[in-house]
C-alpha cells in the first residue's frame, strides 16, 4: 500500500506539473514577465505552506536538513529554472523538453552511484520508453548548442535536486521541506524581480492565473512529489514523471488548438507503457 500511495502521489505531482505551461501561456498572454512570475509563484506558495505548517503545529526544519532545503530552493530549483528559461532563448522549446527529460537518466546513474540503488532490468527498459516517448511527444528540433548545453545542465542540477531531496525526505515532512524550499526560491526569484523591474499582473484574469499557477502547478505537484519519492525512491519517482508531457501535449491540444499528430499519440502510449511497467514492478515489489 506504501508503494502504491507513493506512484499515485507522484502520478498527481507530474500531472500537476503538466499544467505550468499552460497556466505560463496565459500568464505571458497578459504581459507579466518570467521573473515576476516566478517571484510571485514561489512567494505565494511560501506564504501558504508556513501558514500549512503553524495549523500542522509542525516545527521549522534545523541545521543540516534546513540548509540542505535551502540550496534545494535557492540553488536547485531556481537554478534548474533559471537554465530552462535561458535556454529555450537559443533552441526549441521541444528540444530543450527532450534534454530537459533526460534527468531520469541521471537520477538512475547517481543513485547508483550514491544510494547504492540497483538498476534492474525493468526499471532499465521502462526507462528507456519513457525516453523514447518523450522525445515523439515533445517533438525536437535543432537548435544552438549552448541552448543544448543549458537544457543537459538544468536535467542535471534537477537530478542532484531529486537525490538530495531522497535523503531529505527521511528527516522533515513534505510541508516542512516545501515551505523552505519556496522560500528559498522566492528570495532568488524576489531579488531578480526588483533588480529588473516588477510587473504585476493588471486585470483579474491574470491574477487568477496566478493563483492557477500557485496551487495546481506548485503546492499541489512539489508536496506530492516530495510525499511520493519518500516512499518509491528517485529512480521510480523521476520515471513517473514523465506523464507530465502528456498532460501538458493534451492541455494545449484542448484549450489552445494546437495540432495533435500522431507521432505525439505514439510518444504518450510509450510513456503510458513506461508507467505500467514500472507501477506492476514495484507492486510485485510490494
Amino acid at each position: 500500500m506504501r508503494r502504491l500511495t507513493g506512484i499515485i502521489l507522484t502520478a498527481i505531482s507530474a500531472a500537476s506539473f503538466g499544467t505550468l505551461a499552460i497556466f505560463g501561456r496565459y500568464a505571458y498572454a497578459e504581459n507579466i514577465d518570467t521573473f515576476t512570475l516566478l517571484f510571485l509563484r514561489f512567494g505565494f506558495s511560501a506564504s501558504f505552506m508556513t501558514l500549512m505548517l503553524v495549523l500542522r503545529k509542525e516545527p521549522f526544519p534545523r541545521g543540516r536538513i534546513l540548509a540542505q532545503l535551502i540550496g534545494m530552493g535557492g540553488i536547485g530549483y531556481a537554478g534548474q529554472s533559471f537554465l530552462y528559461l535561458t535556454a529555450i532563448k537559443y533552441a526549441s522549446a521541444g528540444l530543450v523538453a527532450l534534454l530537459l527529460y533526460l534527468y531520469p537518466f541521471f537520477v538512475a546513474i547517481l543513485s547508483m552511484l550514491f544510494l547504492k540503488e540497483k538498476l534492474t532490468l525493468t526499471k532499465g527498459i521502462a526507462l528507456g520508453l519513457a525516453l523514447c516517448g518523450t522525445a515523439l511527444t515533445v517533438g525536437p528540433v535543432s537548435g544552438q548548442l549552448i541552448g543544448a548545453v543549458m537544457a543537459i545542465v538544468a536535467a542535471l542540477v534537477y537530478s542532484i535536486y531529486i537525490i538530495v531531496g531522497a535523503n531529505v525526505m527521511k528527516h522533515v515532512s513534505p510541508f516542512q521541506s516545501s515551505t523552505v524550499i519556496f522560500a528559498s526560491a522566492s528570495v532568488v526569484y524576489g531579488m531578480l524581480t526588483f533588480s529588473n523591474g516588477i510587473n504585476l499582473p493588471q486585470t483579474t484574469f491574470g491574477w487568477t492565473v496566478i493563483a492557477g499557477i500557485v496551487i495546481v502547478s506548485t503546492i499541489i505537484p512539489v508536496t506530492t512529489f516530495l510525499a511520493g519519492l519518500e516512499r518509491i525512491g528517485p529512480t521510480n519517482a523521476a520515471m513517473l514523471s514523465t506523464i507530465e508531457p502528456i498532460v501538458t501535449v493534451f492541455l494545449a491540444t484542448w484549450l489552445f488548438g494546437d495540432q495533435l499528430l500522431p507521432i505525439v499519440l505514439v510518444g504518450g502510449v510509450l510513456i503510458l507503457i513506461a508507467v505500467v511497467i514500472l507501477t506492476r514492478a514495484e507492486m510485485q515489489a510490494k
